[in-house]
């Protein structure tokens, strides 16, 4: 709610900079990307609902700060401790605790289609909210939201007595500083660090230049709604198109809406082309932000999904924090409309990126329970690896866990869990 307000209302602080709006917009990204893998490793040595309750205390602790900050440093203050509290690795694991495997997928899509729908509907609670009740009023309201967040989790939420797997839902350290040397995910990191920098980049100026052309605060969700539901209408073009194409085709094409959308921005001299702007924008955005973890997810090997999630997401936090420090700079320091030129290099930077991406391989993930002893388990992964159909084996004895990569139209998975129940 904060990101369509913060360039208008921070005018107010006594101490208001460009420079300062932008750490403020996207300092909550640089404790989210320090934090989010420490946090959910920690869930795994502490329990989940400590953590996650913890973690919106911390969030709650921010956001009151942030209300009550009468100077921008103190609100960056503020937006850096709400960050702090880096709780999405904790919630994906104890929901992956609390759900059965053959319905993990489904819970998992919930929580991101509920992500998401929040993002929506911040863009048009924002500017009522701010209207209303200024800055101070979304920080207050945040940390309400938060601190009801507490007896939900701990009475409402099943606790996890039979805890998931967790090498695909939980980074560990040393398969992070693996998964960064990997060549394909590593442009899938550097991709939603690009994608998220551009939307923070836009941020710190769209408000300012909406209210330039005489729509206040009060008005300015009646302009986002419309652009939001055509920038929905325009995703499912994509998808529709992505069924029919190979490769990665409708992703270049995202980015290419992406570049051209800046344009716009950069040369916009009306409402109208504001307007068209934003819809070519937020239409690329919606297909990238929606495909690229999908991508990760597919790419990364078996049994490390959780690690390869987590890098990027705090690759995605990082690239908040880089576009609000960039967009501050350029605000302070240099003509505000260079953020725009800079946002289509950074679009030309990232096409050539994506042209090594080989990004789907279409194979299906298995999770199987094992009796394994502390040996190596060279047999089992032997017997594994003679099915048809595998194509990536991960063993963690102390987990009691084999993640397989199939061709699901060649592999047997009745073969497989009985090869699993035999003790190794």
């Amino acid at each position: 709610m904060v990101m369509p307000v913060l360039a208008i209302l921070a005018k107010d602080y006594p101490d208001y900079s460009a420079l300062l709006v932008g750490v403020a917009i996207g300092g909550y990204g640089l404790t989210q990307a320090i934090l989010q893998i420490p946090m959910g490793m920690f869930s795994d040595k502490f329990g989940r609902k400590p953590i996650i309750m913890g973690g919106l205390c911390v969030f709650c602790i921010g956001s009151i700060i942030a209300a009550m900050a009468d100077s921008m440093l103190m609100l960056v203050v503020g937006r850096m401790l709400q960050g702090a509290g880096a709780i999405a690795g904790a919630i994906m694991a104890l929901a992956a605790d609390v759900s059965r495997e053959n319905q993990r997928a489904k819970v998992m899509a919930i929580i991101g289609i509920a992500i998401g729908f929040s993002f929506y509907l911040s863009l048009l609670l924002g500017p009522v909210i701010a209207n209303a009740y200024g800055l101070s009023g979304i920080f207050t309201i945040t940390a309400v939201l938060a601190a009801l967040c507490l007896p939900l989790v701990w009475w409402l939420v099943p606790n996890g007595a039979n805890h998931a797997p967790s090498g695909d839902t939980l980074p560990t350290l040393k398969d992070v500083s693996k998964l960064i040397k990997h060549p394909q995910l590593m442009r899938l990191n550097l991709s939603v660090c690009l994608l998220h920098m551009l939307i923070t980049l836009l941020f710190v100026m769209l408000p300012s230049m909406l209210v330039e052309e005489q729509l206040g605060l009060a008005s300015q969700w009646q302009w986002y709604l419309p652009i939001l539901i055509l920038s929905i209408v325009g995703l499912s073009l994509l998808m529709m198109i992505n069924r029919k194409v190979q490769g990665n085709t409708v992703l270049m094409l995202a980015l290419l809406l992406l570049a051209l959308s800046f344009v716009g921005f950069w040369s916009s001299s009306t409402l109208l082309y504001l307007t068209i702007s934003a819809v070519i924008f937020f239409t690329g955005f919606n297909y990238l932000e929606a495909n690229l973890p999908a991508m990760v997810s597919n790419i990364a090997p078996a049994g490390k999904k959780g690690s390869a999630m987590g890098t990027y997401a705090s690759f995605q936090f990082f690239g908040a924090f880089a576009g609000g420090l960039i967009s501050g700079l350029v605000n302070e320091y240099f003509v505000p409309h260079l953020v725009f030129i800079i946002a289509i290099a950074i679009c030309v930077v990232w096409y050539i990126l994506l042209m090594g991406l080989d990004g789907i391989d279409g194979l299906k993930r298995y999770t199987l329970s094992v009796q394994v002893s502390k040996q190596p388990q060279s047999e089992l992964n032997q017997k594994l690896a003679a099915l048809d159909g595998v194509k990536d084996i991960t063993i963690v004895p102390e987990q009691g866990a084999v993640y397989l990569k199939v061709d699901a139209n060649q592999f047997d998975l009745r073969k497989a869990q009985q090869i699993a129940r035999t003790e190794f």
